[in-house]
């Protein structure tokens, strides 16, 4: 934990050094991540001020967004709705193998989760018997768990696999689609609205697109609008997520709560709504694990982005998709035209 310090010992005259505190991450901020993952956390913090929020899934955040997606997204009596769900319904012409006139489909869903945004649209797949494989993807372990679980509870008889991966730092290997039967098309599924989670948002399309034969699609949903319009009121994810996030990485990288707030707000660097760590005290953070010995100075009144969502105007959505290689076959919006789906196959088809 943080070493206390007098009360005002933040408090300089211009000519005395500024007094940092000094946090020490737990260790169960180490047993959560890989030394790769450690170094690319520090390498962030330390070149943008950010903990990028793929990382808020694995370990105990695994357990945060599972509880955050059952309660406030899955339908209920009272919520009959789900924008994932209702948009994978209504787009299904184009899901179930007669676009590319495949035979067969494999489900590739790529930060899966727990699965359950799938559920209704597999069982459609496999009454009409075009599911071949369902793959899970993600990079979280804990993650993949509550699929496994989840999926092989409610499709017993569909062949299902998960891999680890971090699809904004690698294509999906080669490996995952061996075996592949013949007149099979391949769906890449990016649900969740993930796509507005990215920092490298350019860097993910293309990995997708070079994961991809000339039969697959990509399918993604995102928000629509102005992110610089936003009122200033969290909901959803930048409410919820947001501040179950906020609450582990305090916890976890060793900081005083009292010396901590959450702020929300828009950030026109990257055209996004953001959720920061604001610091109140002028700290040193020690990272120390096994080869990593790293200490980063973070001053009063920096912030660090922990949480981060980017809405899309559509022409500058089909822009950022055909810049990483892919064109537009279809999109489509909920009732509400504030989400959308968009499928997409590769440019050089």
């Amino acid at each position: 934990m943080a070493q206390k310090l007098p009360i005002d010992s933040n408090i300089n005259s211009p000519n005395q050094v500024p007094i940092f505190r000094t946090a020490k991450p737990s260790s169960e901020f180490y047993t959560v991540f890989s030394e790769a993952e450690v170094l690319g956390i520090v390498q962030a913090l330390e070149s943008r001020r950010e903990i990028p929020l793929k990382y808020s899934y694995k370990g105990q955040g695994a357990k945060i967004w599972d509880s955050f997606y059952l309660k406030y997204i899955v339908p209920t009596w009272y919520r009959t709705s789900n924008v994932e769900i209702d948009l994978l319904k209504s787009n299904f012409a184009y899901l179930n193998g007669d676009y590319q006139q495949c035979e067969k489909v494999n489900i590739i869903d790529v930060g899966a989760g727990n699965s359950y945004p799938v559920k209704a649209f597999i069982s459609r797949l496999q009454k009409i018997d075009k599911i071949d494989k369902y793959i899970a993807l993600d990079i979280s372990d804990e993650l993949l768990k509550v699929s496994s679980k989840n999926f092989k509870k409610w499709f017993p008889l569909i062949d299902y696999t998960n891999y680890a991966i971090d699809i904004e730092n690698n294509k999906i290997p080669e490996n995952i689609f061996k075996n592949q039967l013949e007149n099979t098309a391949n769906i890449f599924l990016h649900l969740g609205v993930t796509i507005a989670n990215h920092h490298d948002r350019h860097q993910v399309f293309q990995n997708f697109r070079d994961s991809m034969a000339q039969n697959d699609l990509l399918v993604f949903t995102n928000e629509i609008g102005s992110n610089s319009q936003w009122d200033g009121i969290a909901r959803g994810g930048c409410k919820y997520h947001a501040d179950q996030v906020y609450g582990w990485l305090t916890n976890n990288l060793g900081m005083e709560a009292e010396d901590c707030e959450l702020v929300r707000r828009y950030d026109p660097a990257k055209d996004s709504i953001v959720a920061n760590l604001k610091l109140r005290q002028n700290y040193t953070i020690n990272f120390s694990y096994l080869g990593i010995d790293k200490s980063l100075e973070i001053s009063a009144g920096e912030e660090i982005t922990i949480w981060r969502h980017h809405k899309f105007e559509i022409p500058t959505l089909i822009q950022e998709i055909e810049q990483a290689g892919l064109k537009l076959v279809h999109y489509s919006t909920n009732k509400y035209s504030s989400h959308l789906m968009v499928i997409c196959e590769t440019a050089s088809k």
